[in-house]
């Protein structure tokens, strides 16, 4: 496997895959890495040569129309930025999964909830969040470099002000290095505030508990448990980038609900999924996919063991 030096964007027309190569540019730009532009459907020929079939001849047009305009849009918008270029004969979810394999991060289109664009924003998308061994950061459609940062006075979109807080949405018992020092590599590259969420939940029968329980602070207790679990996650990462803004959020509810709530003030949410070794499915877990369908901003899905 090559060691991972580029930020990869898959592409596929749709508006969602192109909101994902700008954001995807950007990161690069960040990174001070290469971009690699990747389209990919299985009717290229891997000759070369023009197809004789009229019917292949026009789609296959079309998929070097599609890569030539996002090309020349980066080329544009950000020409300090190394750009390769690459069309790839086979199914769309193969060349994701490899696409990932090779790049530091992997940037695909996401529309969410409800209705079909192209074939990455969809299945395509989901089964390379749920399979790749490296970060994917899902883009909505529209997403800008104005939507990354704080407005400017009088609510005005703008490239000059802070950028928007990173939320990290944090499980304890889970907790691994890959989503925490993706977050704050992030942070650290933006200026930005890290938020880290924490949302717990009661043990099963807790809301049996009689009413004297509450009196007796046994949610209180477990919600200081809760708080001292984070902070002694978060304690190496502190000591290691002591100048680094963190905001520690701890709450009682579901995390289903909670994370995309708190998404609404930042310009991108990092949540963590546990790699797992099934052949077949698509096993991404509650909150991540809560997180893929609701939240507006990019969002990072960062694998860990």
């Amino acid at each position: 496997m090559a060691v991972p030096d580029c930020i990869a964007a898959g592409l596929d027309g749709s508006r969602e895959s192109l909101a994902a190569v700008d954001w995807a540019a950007r990161e690069a730009r960040r990174r001070g890495l290469p971009l690699r532009l990747i389209h990919a459907w299985e009717g290229l020929a891997t000759t070369g040569t023009d197809p004789d079939l009229p019917e292949l001849a026009v789609p296959r047009r079309w998929a070097h129309q599609i890569l030539r305009e996002a090309a020349d849009t980066v080329a544009q918008r950000y020409p300090d930025v190394r750009l390769t270029c690459e069309q790839v004969g086979s199914l769309p979810a193969e060349a994701m999964r490899e696409a990932a394999e090779n790049a530091e991060v992997l940037v695909l289109g996401s529309r969410g909830l409800g209705g079909v664009a192209g074939v990455l924003v969809g299945s395509v998308a989901l089964a390379t969040v749920a399979h790749a061994r490296r970060p994917v950061v899902l883009v909505r459609a529209g997403e800008t470099a104005e939507d990354e940062r704080l407005p400017a006075s009088g609510d005005q979109p703008s490239t000059a002000t802070p950028y928007r807080e990173v939320l990290l949405a944090l499980d304890p018992d889970s907790a691994c290095d890959a989503p925490i020092s993706f977050a704050f590599d992030a942070a650290v590259r933006r200026r930005a505030p890290l938020h880290v969420l924490h949302v717990w939940a009661p043990p099963a029968g807790y809301g049996d508990l009689p009413a004297t329980a509450y009196a007796l602070g046994i949610d209180s207790e477990l919600e200081l448990r809760a708080r001292r679990a984070v902070a002694a996650i978060l304690h190496p990462w502190r000591d290691k980038l002591p100048e680094q803004p963190v905001i520690e959020t701890v709450t009682m509810g579901r995390a289903a609900h909670s994370v995309p709530a708190a998404a609404r003030r930042a310009g991108l949410v990092v949540v963590g999924r546990r790699i797992r070794h099934a052949a077949v499915g698509v096993h991404i877990g509650p909150v991540t996919h809560a997180v893929i369908h609701h939240v507006r901003c990019p969002v990072a899905v960062v694998p860990h063991d």
